[in-house]
């Protein structure tokens, strides 16, 4: 059985979470992935080592091999030239400006290849007034309005991890441009230029709750919106056992269904409710949570057709019947470090499905492998080593 993308070569220049989790996802699906890395020098034995363990049990790392080139060197670009005329996708996440100084910028390699697909993948994207500005997810997920709506009202706003601008709005976007762009060169034949900037992909992720407000015109509050927590029948309860349950009843059947099983049929006419009822609803259902554990809520809910669930710790994941069930908690053998978990993969095909064939790589693992692959002797490999040109 084949994978989707098997075939599809793809060279990785990106370093941190947002490009790593594009071409794990590629990579996941069958693609072939090179890391192209830059040197590092100096790391003890016990680093590496401890760099190791991190490394295999760093998801976004699997299904890759890597190679060293020291790219402000002509034969490391020589080689680089060399891999971008065989691959289909090059991916980096550099500021702008970086890939043209090295001399890899996609104006140069679409004269080696015009039929690749060339991802720049920045907060800002490549243009614009804030386009050389430094930057986290944090910061992106500012200027695109998300952050903004998150937290308790009155509040400052909550800091969701890096997950919406790192891997939704920069990740999931890549990957979905990159796709596309494949799907196209199938029609025309050509490679073409995806610039996916973090920023813009946060202010896509809130198309829903922005056509509201263009709708409208008035500006949601922090914590007081209908899917930040505003409504008892949207929110998290505390549980007695100090953990917490969520609570997601947006349908009157399934309001109605709630408000039955907590024995407050009363409160069934009153879903719409502002200002004093509603904070009495809350009251009353705050309360009546605390009389029972998370697991005995869930347990006795989830037999009411009612949209509830439990708020896990990560220590919880791995045996949640569910997520075992769609094998989305893998556990992996390695021969050193034995048994390896790590998230599995979400994409669900049939006929191709994804599959981890390998734990991440360590720094220039496959340097010498892939040279040999280009038809380079061991003996001109050992002379862009002592050149510097490859580690």
């Amino acid at each position: 059985m084949t994978t989707p993308l098997e075939g599809i070569k793809v060279l990785d220049l990106s370093r941190l979470a947002p490009g790593p989790f594009c071409t794990m996802i590629l990579g996941d699906l069958g693609a072939d992935i090179l890391k192209v890395e830059g040197p590092r020098e100096g790391r003890l034995a016990v680093v590496v080592s401890a760099e190791e363990r991190a490394i295999v049990h760093n998801a976004v790392e699997r299904n890759k091999r890597s190679i060293v080139l020291n790219l402000k060197a002509e034969p490391a670009r020589k080689i680089f030239y060399q891999l971008a005329e065989r691959a289909d996708v090059i991916v980096e996440g550099f500021r702008p400006g970086v890939v043209k100084r090295l001399g890899v910028d996609y104006d140069t390699i679409k004269e080696i290849n015009p039929r690749l697909i060339y991802c720049s993948l920045s907060g800002y994207g490549q243009d614009g007034p804030y386009h050389n500005m430094v930057g986290h997810d944090i910061n992106y997920i500012s200027i695109g309005g998300a952050l903004g709506i998150i937290g308790i009202p009155g509040g400052a706003p909550a800091i969701p991890s890096n997950l919406l601008a790192d891997f939704a709005a920069g990740g999931m976007n890549a990957t979905i441009a990159i796709l596309a762009a494949l799907m196209a060169r199938e029609k025309t034949g050509k490679g073409q230029y995806a610039d996916i900037g973090m920023a813009d992909g946060v202010v896509s992720l809130l198309s829903f709750a922005l056509s509201g407000y263009f709708g409208s015109g008035v500006v949601p509050q922090r914590g007081n919106e209908l899917l930040t927590g505003g409504v008892p029948f949207y929110s998290v309860y505390e549980t007695k056992d100090g953990k917490y349950l969520s609570i997601g009843c947006l349908e009157p059947w399934f309001y109605e269904n709630l408000c039955r099983a907590l024995g407050r049929e009363d409160l069934i006419p009153h879903q719409g409710a502002s200002g004093e009822k509603r904070e009495e609803i809350f009251s009353e259902f705050r309360e009546i949570f605390r009389t029972r554990t998370r697991d005995e809520w869930f347990d006795y809910l989830s037999q009411w057709d009612i949209c509830v669930g439990k708020v896990y710790e990560f220590d919880e994941l791995a045996t949640d019947p569910q997520l075992v069930h769609r094998k989305m908690i893998l556990e992996l053998d390695h021969p050193k470090f034995g048994k390896v978990r790590q998230p599995g993969i979400s994409i669900k095909l049939s006929q191709t499905p994804g599959s981890i064939r390998s734990f991440g790589p360590m720094l220039g693992q496959h340097t010498e492998e892939v040279l040999l692959e280009l038809g380079y002797s061991k003996e001109s490999i050992e002379e862009l080593k002592k050149e510097g040109a490859i580690g």
